[in-house]
């Protein structure tokens, strides 16, 4: 049986020594060590070092039951006939001679295919397996039993999958985790129910996701279903910005009303403001105190319209705009005393960690101190019994921005408000106005930036980012 068992200096030396055979060498659970390039171009890259062997020999139970057929083979050279997933639920058969083999004390598997050529292999198949590896699109191919056959990078980064833990598993079981009725791949997809340009949003423990879907069925030459695909792709920026532009829209019209409303509305309110102090006063000196009392409500509700229709004149494109080169450490460091002077009076810590050099950007310093006072003090407020609010700048080299991150310790924001709380009068504070974020959103878009919010139950984080100043 030596013929059965090679030695071998190491896995890589026997491996560079055969260039034309495509070959192999696992570990005892089917884990490939080390492969060359004729096996890796044969499978078109699908499974290389780190892989499983068993995605390629679906029908065998073990690395040892092969050697043994190799052992009691009835041809000389000792091959055996296999077969081998080439890609799309499709297989080919071909001989391999599979034996076992010995690096120092590692006791490993060596295969050999001996009886098919990269050729063979139709070019789609081959394209299947490049197609599937580096596209950017979410792929999922299953077979007739509904079991995962191939799966693409992307779709393994969005849907939270290890490709090599869930190729060749029922897709039940890939989905453990996701109640039926949400999961991405239903089995009626091999009855024909299909999708096309179907929108569906899906959330990991990571993000949160807008796709767009479509499958189909896999037929062979004969017209049977063999397996079915489902391909997405993440929309996630398009669905964002198309709600930007809504917002924008709807801010410019509001912003166009009320710099046409504006000065008809305070004329008035001047009037009224001044006539109320006169009375106000008169009632003090008289000590009518209950007359008092109504014109100091009657006052603090003109104040109340002025700041609404003060920052109804924020919405509309702000007059008096001065860009500059701003360090924005030095922003928060001017509001630091006006958010801890708020934080003591709700029993909030603030924490801030700032960065060295941050880079500048362009800006109007006082309504970027407008955007991230409005910030804190939301932080603050939604801190009810108390908490901690941090502070944190970061700078993203690659995209050429910086970031500032204002994270409260609160109850968090429910699921399905988190999508509405940019939109203008959208509010859940008894007294507010609904228009403090939708104005902190066109500013910060004014200077080319975005505002971000995410919540996962327990505190909620909004993320100003801001591009680099040209240096």
């Amino acid at each position: 049986m030596e013929k059965f068992r090679i030695t071998m200096p190491s896995p890589q030396t026997f491996i560079r020594s055969l260039d034309a055979v495509p070959a192999a060498i696992m570990d005892a659970d089917g884990t490939i060590v080390e492969c060359n390039r004729a096996f890796s171009h044969l499978f078109g890259g699908r499974c290389g070092v780190g892989g499983s062997i068993f995605m390629l020999v679906p029908e065998e139970s073990c690395l040892e039951a092969i050697c043994e057929r190799c052992e009691n083979s009835m041809d000389e050279d000792g091959t055996i006939e296999i077969k081998l997933r080439a890609g799309m639920g499709k297989q080919v058969t071909t001989r391999c001679w599979f034996g076992r083999a010995e690096s120092g004390t590692r006791n490993l598997y060596a295969l050999l295919l001996s009886g098919l050529a990269p050729g063979e292999l139709s070019l789609l198949q081959q394209f299947s397996g490049t197609f599937v590896r580096d596209v950017n699109l979410g792929v999922l191919v299953v077979d007739q039993e509904f079991r995962l056959v191939d799966i693409s990078d992307m779709a393994c980064h969005i849907l939270g999958i290890d490709r090599q833990s869930s190729l060749g598993f029922p897709m039940e079981e890939v989905f453990r985790s996701v109640p039926k009725e949400h999961r991405l791949v239903q089995r009626t997809l091999l009855d024909g129910v299909l999708v096309r340009s179907h929108a569906v949003s899906w959330t990991n423990d990571r993000q949160r996701y807008e796709l767009l879907m479509d499958s189909n069925l896999i037929r062979d030459p004969l017209g049977q279903v063999v397996g079915a695909y489902v391909i997405f792709k993440d929309v996630t920026n398009l669905r964002s910005l198309e709600q930007q532009v809504q917002r924008s829209d709807r801010l410019a019209m509001i912003g166009q009303i009320a710099a046409g409303t504006a000065h008809e509305i305070r004329n008035p309110l001047t009037s009224i403001k001044g006539f109320l102090q006169v009375l106000n006063r008169t009632f003090h000196q008289s000590g009518m105190e209950r007359e008092e009392g109504y014109t100091d409500l009657m006052l603090a509700e003109i104040d109340r319209i002025n700041e609404l229709v003060n920052e109804f004149l924020l919405l509309s494109k702000p007059k008096n705009v001065t860009f500059d080169k701003i360090d924005i450490s030095s922003v928060l460091r001017d509001i630091l005393p006006i958010i801890n002077n708020q934080a003591v009076l709700h029993n909030v810590t603030i924490q801030y960690q700032s960065v060295y050099q941050i880079p500048k950007i362009i800006a109007d310093r006082e309504l970027l101190k407008q955007v991230f006072i409005n910030l804190c003090k939301n932080g603050i407020e939604a801190m009810t019994q108390g908490g901690t609010l941090t502070i944190i700048e970061r700078i993203d080299a690659r995209a050429r921005k910086v970031h500032v991150e204002v994270q409260d310790s609160g109850d968090g924001i429910p699921a399905y408000l988190i999508d509405k709380i940019f939109d203008p009068f959208f509010t859940t504070k008894d007294s507010g106005t609904g228009l403090g974020l939708s104005v902190c959103q066109r500013i910060i878009h004014d200077i080319g930036g975005s505002i971000r919010v995410s919540s996962k139950g327990f505190g909620t984080t909004f993320t100003v980012s801001v591009p680099f100043s040209p240096s």
